[in-house]
């Protein structure tokens, strides 16, 4: 007869699990002693790769980040992409991801009462988010020897952060069939922020951003 608590889990089991219960419960789990005692598996198993739920969540946003980006470098034709190209396919594709999750994305955003609660599980993301960014504008840098062409790294990656959340709170409110509204709007803003950023000071845009991000996670 299997031994389901002394079976090795991996971080992905424990993160099936955790969704599963999120959403069949419509509820977060009251302690890891009755979610593992539930799920039965060691808490030695869940301590080895998460130190609280807190970090559970923020892993889970991660690993749609790495889903993503790992499907999109499997395509034969990504390293010929133009920066903007690769930048329009990952959020295609990552959204792809959230609506295969959606149910789970839209309750624990949703079911936050402040807007810091929201964010904290998508620190690990922006993170991640704001590197791709950086590498783009550092392989289109390095393509132009004008140095006063150059764009600021720093800047841009922020500016792709505020983008996605805009874009983030767009697909939540979405009830268009496919979310084609998604796709439309993931399009027309990374097509406008490219254009924008070759003749627009980013400070500008930065500023545009967080004025779209507090009217719509505020």
């Amino acid at each position: 007869m299997a031994k389901e608590t002394n079976s090795k889990r991996t971080a992905e089991d424990i993160i099936t699990f955790y969704m599963h219960h999120v959403l069949e419960n419509e509820a977060e789990p009251k302690s890891i002693f009755k979610f593992c005692k539930e799920q039965k598996i060691k808490e030695t198993d869940f301590y080895k790769f998460f130190g609280s739920f807190e970090s559970l969540q923020k892993a889970i946003w991660e690993k749609f980040f790495d889903n993503s980006i790992g499907l999109i470098k499997k395509n034969k034709d990504y390293a010929s992409m133009t920066n903007e190209e690769k930048m329009l396919t990952f959020f295609f594709t990552f959204f792809e991801n959230l609506n295969l999750n959606r149910s789970y994305v839209l309750f624990v955003l949703d079911g936050k009462n402040h807007a810091m609660e929201k964010m904290a599980q998508l620190k690990g993301l922006r993170k991640k988010m704001k590197a791709f960014a950086s590498e783009l504008i550092e392989e289109g840098n390095q393509e132009k020897q004008i140095k006063l062409l150059q764009h600021n790294e720093k800047l841009f990656s922020e500016g792709a952060w505020l983008q996605f959340l805009f874009l983030l709170r767009f697909w939540m409110q979405d009830s268009s069939p496919g979310f084609e509204k998604t796709d439309i709007a993931i399009e027309k803003s990374v097509t406008t922020i490219f254009q924008v950023f070759e003749n627009t000071p980013l400070e500008k845009i930065l500023d545009f951003g967080k004025f779209l991000y507090k009217e719509n996670f505020a």
